[in-house]
């Protein structure tokens, strides 16, 4: 018997994740969305993936920017997780943003930034998985933001 959509969502929500804001840039114009389906890959060389829904707008930027950026959130950040979900058409105005080293834009405040070239791309169901070659990172200390069974949660 095959698994249906809410079964297969209520047991992914059992597994704890951190939450991140994939961007890239692409003809001037910046691209992001929320993203739990973040990994490190390898440490030699620096791999990450993420995977992003086929749907999205953001998914055909990254392919021909062939960069992106993660700005993994801290637990002050649950808001701009909820503007980065949402179908809102300008998803950057007002916020605090930095150009990276790569020029993707990357979410002021956050935890840790991860720059990245798309080092491959596969098709995975109705998302696509990037795997990204890690080109710059910058960490700072704090709390992370936790999504687990559909709500954000902190870690005491």
């Amino acid at each position: 018997m095959p698994v249906d959509d809410a079964q297969f969502k209520l047991a992914m929500s059992h597994f704890a994740s951190g939450v991140t804001i994939v961007t890239t840039e692409h003809d001037g114009k910046p691209y992001g969305l929320t993203v739990a389906s973040f990994a490190s890959l390898s440490l030699r060389p620096p791999l990450v993936l993420v995977c992003i829904d086929n749907g999205v707008r953001s998914r055909d930027a990254i392919t021909a920017a062939g960069k992106f950026g993660v700005s993994i959130l801290g637990a002050d950040q649950a808001g701009l997780s909820g503007h980065f979900a949402s179908r809102s058409e300008d998803k950057f105005a007002g916020l605090k943003v930095e150009a990276g080293a790569t020029g993707v834009p990357l979410i002021g405040g956050a935890l840790c930034t991860i720059e990245c070239r798309v080092h491959a791309q596969f098709a995975g169901g109705d998302h696509t998985i990037f795997v990204g070659e890690v080109l710059e990172i910058h960490a700072s200390e704090g709390s992370p933001l936790v999504y687990f069974r559909s709500s954000y949660r902190q870690i005491s």
